[in-house]
């Protein structure tokens, strides 16, 4: 048997004011050829479909339009599970209508775990592996409030309630099939030792920033999602992220971003091979003096004349904002070189140097903006600036994963 292992493709997102429709599109369609030349009998994705709690509708109609294609594929099974990103109530709108056509949604953890627990079988019908469909756990599935607890306890708490989760559905599954049987898992969420980039939120705030993988049951191969670079966890052949199929940040442009492919005939003979995906719209970060990025764009011009490039200028020199908007703006004319994004000694990165940008908030995270409030405020201890932070922590957990 074989499963498509991908994760975190953020439908909807916006990058830098542009729009990643197109590029969304064409990952998809590949997906769909890599199901049939592969011969894919079962797809799981690991959480973050959509980029926000409330995708727009060409998002929506992308994940409806791949769900179409699927049914005329190779692959005849697919798993969905919810990220800190979806939103529960919107993949749960249309997860009876999927169950018929063998999709199975799994947006928020049910009291029966069991229901968490899904049958991957072959073309005939017959089971060849078990999947412990877990999506992302939020605290208050897994753990109880407790007024007084330290940061500390809470993070004992919530990392203890997240092992015995996993601890429990593996037993369960363990007890349901033979001992030649394959048991997967899934998981949306921060393992320990693994590397982040820019765009990836941590998603347990002030409680738990990253969960042991020796907490995690023997499982025989874990489709993780969250972490947008593909890796290994801890040097483990079966504790894998694929990451996400494009570059999310600037930080991510020279990653080679990945799916993953499990083949199997019993747990004893598990393989996993990499598979590289197309770059569908190049990131290009240029960093030096004015001279130095100078020779850069004009080599880029050269190269890529006839494509569209979103660069990110990171000046080594101090200089006015106007002084280099004129300059870049001459550079790049008459070309589909964007830039998107600039920095220098003297100039905030989170400002852009297009007039449309600067009055956009869109590049600036909430806990940023609320940082920075606090920085500006003058009669607020430090202690109290780590409890408020602690506090805006919750609240905006709270807000970002309300169903």
């Amino acid at each position: 048997m074989k499963i498509l292992h991908t994760s975190d493709w953020h439908l909807g997102q916006y990058f830098m004011m542009k729009t990643r429709e197109n590029e969304h599109k064409q990952f998809l369609t590949w997906l769909v050829a890599v199901i049939n030349d592969h011969k894919v009998d079962a797809v799981i994705v690991a959480g973050d479909i959509f980029d926000s709690a409330s995708p727009a509708s060409y998002a929506r109609k992308l994940y409806a339009d791949f769900i179409v294609q699927l049914q005329q594929s190779y692959c005849s099974q697919l798993v969905i599970v919810s990220g800190n990103h979806d939103s529960v109530a919107v993949l749960n709108e249309s997860k009876s209508l999927l169950r018929a056509l063998n999709v199975s949604v799994l947006a928020g953890l049910s009291d029966d775990l069991s229901e968490h627990i899904i049958s991957l079988e072959d073309k005939s019908g017959k089971q060849q592996a078990l999947l412990c469909a877990l999506p992302f756990l939020r605290a208050t599935d897994v753990m109880l409030s407790e007024q007084g607890s330290s940061a500390e306890q809470k993070q004992m708490s919530l990392q203890q309630g997240i092992a015995d989760t996993y601890q429990t559905i593996y037993e369960l599954a363990v007890e349901s099939v033979d001992e030649t049987t394959p048991i997967l898992a899934t998981g949306h969420l921060t393992a320990v030792g693994c590397a982040v980039s820019d765009s990836v939120r941590e998603i347990y705030i002030g409680t738990l920033t990253a969960f042991p993988s020796s907490l995690f049951p023997a499982f025989d191969y874990i489709a993780l999602g969250h972490i947008h670079k593909a890796q290994r966890v801890q040097k483990s052949d079966v504790i894998r992220y694929c990451g996400s199929p494009i570059p999310l940040s600037f930080d991510e442009s020279k990653q080679t971003k990945q799916v993953n492919i499990i083949e199997f005939t019993n747990k004893e003979d598990v393989k996993v091979d990499k598979l590289d995906i197309p770059v569908f719209q190049p990131l290009k970060i240029i960093s030096g003096d004015l001279e130095s990025m100078t020779e850069q764009i004009n080599t880029l011009k050269n190269e890529m004349s006839n494509q569209s490039v979103w660069v990110e200028i990171k000046l080594k020199q101090a200089h006015y904002m106007s002084d280099l908007q004129s300059h870049l703006s001459e550079l790049v004319e008459g070309t589909q070189i964007d830039i998107l994004k600039v920095s220098s000694p003297q100039i905030n990165e989170m400002n852009q140097w297009q007039e449309s940008d600067k009055k956009s908030l869109d590049n600036v995270t909430p806990e940023q903006l609320f940082d920075h409030r606090l920085d500006i405020e003058e009669n607020i201890s430090e202690e109290q600036k780590q409890q408020l932070k602690g506090l805006f922590a919750e609240v905006l957990s709270a807000v970002e994963h309300q169903s």
